[in-house]
């Protein structure tokens, strides 16, 4: 890569250890996960010696969802490949380390020339897989040079990245080291072709595939399925912050034809409490819940993770949190229960928001007026109710397939 390119990636690097030794949580996680990394690789890779290596490299954990159909589809499909999982984040490695589908998990070490060369002295890759973005320019000219076949999946591009500004040459180089490129939608096709590209296909968001698997996989919750029977509508508010919870909650306390299952985005116990502060209608918390007794509660406060997924098939309508701070958090593992799906402001940046919306599957809300007009139209018109759930299942089902597509293209050779 250029000069500038290392330059600006040095300063980077340097910028996480010194916030690391100021104390900074997630730089020191970064640090402490890369310490003695070449050694600490090369050991785990030794078992894999001489067998068939698909790398797949993810920037954080919502990157690694996108790749795992196809991690999942190679188990079944080509057995004979070993799966080395990458991440840059802690949010992913820290939380995916365990993962059972890969046979080695570590953190991409920082790009420099020299670590990639011994990265891959080390891991030997057959096939690299990089997840919607994450375009490290060391790695992926190294993998250029060895003529390892390198493909983007889930790849989205939009005019502010740097590709496609004044100063874009600086990065540009990166992107012709891709055997291919498969795109998220025809906007980013248009773009990288405009770049002379023609290495792309767009064919859809793998995310779609993976909230399919996980509905079919999804556990049945013996003690929710008692407690929606017991009511006529539930709402089901998955990731919500206290933003959303004002809002949800004033309704909800209004409007006692209904019942709530709220999984809330941190479960700590001062934010439990102040949803409980907040609540006018009889409550009960998972870790604290009595089964024979859950019928009696009106809400169900879920201060557990490992539910939520699974959550949504007991409601006619799911809130998804997140639109009044950071961003809205996975509509589609919502939707593809063929229930509406209502979310904040913040989710322009989300396709899969957006395509909701289209669909006329999902409905975004400013404000509690907003908030409470909708709510009242899905709880007094049913067949808008029913017609709005099915738009968001269509939504998802018609959108899925880019794994297969993915799949036939990479490996149609071998």
């Amino acid at each position: 890569m250029n000069i500038l390119y290392n330059i600006g990636t040095r300063a980077y690097f340097s910028g996480i250890r010194i916030a690391a030794a100021f104390g900074h949580r997630k730089a020191g996680q970064m640090e402490a996960g890369r310490k003695d990394w070449a050694s600490v690789l090369e050991e785990k890779m030794r078992p894999l010696e001489g067998q068939k290596i698909i790398w797949f490299h993810a920037a954080s954990l919502g990157e690694f969802e996108q790749g795992r159909p196809l991690i999942e589809a190679l188990h079944d499909r080509y057995p004979e490949y070993r799966v080395v999982q990458t991440f840059f984040s802690p949010s992913g490695y820290e939380v995916r380390k365990n993962y059972k589908g890969a046979d080695v998990i570590c953190y991409l070490p920082y790009d420099t020339p020299s670590n990639c060369r011994r990265f891959l002295d080390s891991v030997h890759p057959d096939i690299a897989v990089f997840v919607k973005y994450e375009f490290w320019g060391n790695i992926l000219e190294e993998l250029r040079k060895r003529s390892v076949p390198t493909y983007l999946v889930s790849g989205i591009f939009r005019k502010r990245q740097a590709f496609f500004r004044w100063y874009g040459g600086i990065v540009r180089p990166v992107l012709n080291c891709f055997t291919h490129l498969f795109v998220q939608d025809e906007e980013s096709k248009k773009l990288v072709n405009g770049l002379g590209l023609q290495n792309v296909t767009v064919c859809g968001d793998t995310r779609f595939d993976r909230v399919i698997a996980i509905q079919q996989q999804a556990k049945q919750f013996p003690w929710a399925q008692r407690f929606a029977e017991s009511a006529g509508f539930v709402m089901v508010a998955g990731s919500s912050w206290p933003k959303d919870e004002d809002i949800l909650l004033e309704h909800f306390n209004n409007h006692p034809e209904m019942k709530l299952i709220i999984a809330p985005h941190e479960i700590h116990e001062e934010h439990v409490q102040s949803i409980i502060g907040k609540l006018k209608r009889p409550y009960m918390r998972y870790t604290q819940m009595d089964e024979s007794k859950v019928t009696e509660a009106d809400c169900l406060i879920i201060d557990a993770i490992g539910f939520l997924s699974g959550i949504y098939r007991y409601g006619q309508v799911a809130y998804i949190g997140g639109g009044f701070g950071v961003g809205i958090h996975n509509t589609l593992e919502a939707a593809v229960y063929g229930i509406p799906v209502v979310f904040g402001p913040n989710h322009t940046a989300f396709r899969e928001a957006l395509g909701l919306l289209d669909a006329g599957g999902g409905f975004t809300i400013v404000n509690a007026d907003e908030y409470n007009t909708v709510l009242n139209r899905f709880l007094t018109d049913q067949s808008f109710l029913s017609d709005s759930g099915k738009k968001a299942g269509n939504y998802v089902s018609e959108n899925s397939g880019a794994t297969e597509v993915i799949f036939s293209a990479v490996f149609k050779n071998k």
